[in-house]
This record gives structure tokens, sequence and C-alpha cells, in this order.
């Protein structure tokens, strides 16, 4: 169990951003599956809670006291079918994200997509009489809106690639986007899960004004970017500085920093064979090597 988990562990440190954005989804969705069963044999209410503590409420009380919710929201699914297609958006999305922005603005992309649909959600369930039976209690949950980002940021740089379809047709990607925009309006005009679509409004935005801001040499996910990067440096250790140590007329160096550069050269001869033949490719031994490394 321990060797599987420290394999979900490497497979999070060296599969990308993308990766990382799914795991964290699959993750929290599993977490919730699992209290949602105790909650079931132990007829204890610890999945509501659980979703009270994760969701975004509309209610400006609830959400002072759960500011967090601003971000865990976009990582929580109930519905299978909910998680499945968010993820297949998400991994077809993100494969043409990284081609043309890279991993760091695709992490802050989707996150600053969530955030903005989140806050366009409260706002308008605090503005509009339609809502007003409902801010007291309503909440918001799923990546869709981050997603959108990702979706949209992708069709207004490049509006034109094509997208085969059914295996049958090809279309424009600014055409599938315009698809799922007027989707949402209609059915944000009907009242069909409105909470939903007024987020998926917001990533889109947001990704619309990144592209067209990358496209004129800004980039609006940059100070964002620099938050992510501290908070990640937290978490490292603070390394000492490598001493080299020369012995007199031989001038040598230590052990010490012999055995550093043996490590680093057996791991670019690991990274070497996973972007030929793949991570699976790897002997127990490599993956050990890999991870140990990893963890320095």
């Amino acid at each position: 169990m321990s060797k599987i988990i420290d394999d979900i562990k490497l497979q999070f440190k060296m599969g990308g951003a993308l990766n990382q954005l799914i795991m964290i989804n699959l993750a929290v969705y599993l977490a919730f599956l699992i209290l949602r069963i105790l909650s079931f044999l132990l007829q204890l209410n610890v999945s509501n809670f659980f979703i009270e503590f994760t969701a975004l409420p509309s209610d400006l009380i609830k959400l002072a006291t759960r500011p967090w919710t601003i971000i865990s929201y976009m990582f929580l699914h109930e519905g299978f079918f909910h998680i499945l297609f968010n993820m297949l958006w998400l991994f077809f999305g993100g494969q043409l994200f990284l081609q043309y922005f890279g991993g760091r603005r695709l992490i802050s992309t989707y996150l600053m997509g969530g955030i903005l649909g989140g806050l366009l959600y409260v706002l308008f369930y605090n503005l509009f009489p339609a809502f007003s039976d409902v801010v007291a209690f309503s909440n918001n949950r799923g990546a869709s809106a981050g997603v959108m980002a990702v979706i949209f940021a992708i069709a207004t740089y490049n509006p034109r690639f094509p997208v085969r379809l059914f295996f049958m047709i090809t279309v424009p990607l600014w055409g599938i986007a315009i698809f799922a925009l007027l989707t949402d309006l209609i059915a944000l005009g009907d009242g069909s899960n409105a909470g939903g679509r007024i987020a998926h409004l917001g990533g889109a935005l947001f990704g619309y004004l990144m592209a067209s801001a990358h496209k004129n040499g800004k980039d609006l996910t940059d100070g964002f970017s620099s938050i992510l990067d501290r908070l990640a440096n937290l978490r490292k250790p603070k390394s000492s500085k490598l001493k080299t140590v020369y012995r007199s007329q031989a001038g040598t160096k230590s052990a010490g920093l012999k055995r550093r550069e043996d490590d680093e050269s057996k791991l670019n001869r690991i990274l070497d064979k996973i972007s030929k033949s793949g991570y699976d490719s790897l002997s127990k031994d490599e993956k050990d090597h890999l991870f140990k490394f990893g963890k320095d």
C-alpha cells in the first residue's frame, strides 16, 4: 500500500500542472464518496458537513466564516457524470492550453477563472430579486468555471483551431466556445442551475481577458502565479549550500558533492528514459531513486 501511495505522490510531482489539477479533483471526489458511504453506514451527516465545509455559499455571512470556499468549491463534485465531463473538458482544453501558455499559467487561469466565477455567483445571488428566496441556503460547487476559463483562453488565442467532433465533422474551437456560452445563457434564462451558469460566465470572461491581454504582451496571471510560487516554497525545507572541499595538492571534490553529482546524473538518465519509454518502463530501483530525489 505504501508503494502505491509513493507512486501516486511521484506521479503528482512529475505529472505536470494538468495532471495535478485532475488528480486533486479526483482526490476530493474520492474523499466525498468515502464520507458518503460512512454517512450511510453510521447514519451520520458527515458527507453533508463536508459539502458545507467546501462548497461556496451565496450567503455573505456564511462566506465570511468560510473564505477558503472561494477556492475549495472548484474542486468539489457530488455526481459521477458531473466530475467526468468536467475532467474531460479540462483534459481536452488543458492539453491545448499547455501548448501556448505553459503549466504555470494553466493553474493560475483555472484558479482565477474559478474565483471570478464564484464571486460573480455570490454577487448575482445577493443582487437580483430572482434569488432572494434561496440566497440564504444556496451553494455552488464544481470545476466548471475554471474549466471555462481554460477553454475560452484557448478559443480567444487560437479561435480557428480545428476540433474533430464525432469523427465526422471539424469545427473551429471558437464555435465550441460560443455554443457552450449560449447554452449557459439559455439555461440561465430558464432558471436551470442558475448558480452554476453564472459561475461559468465569470470563468469564460476571465479566460477571454487573460488571452486578450497575453496577445498584447501582458500576463494577468503573473502576480497570482508569484503568490502560488511563494506558498509552494514555504513547504520546501531550506537546503544547505553545498561546499566544495579541496584536499591539499590534489584539489579533489568532497565525497558529498561527488555523490550529489552521481545522483543528478542518474536522475537525468531516468528522466530521459521516461521521455522515451514512459514512467511504467522504470525499474523499482529507478522509481525509488526518482521519488527519493524529489523529496530532497
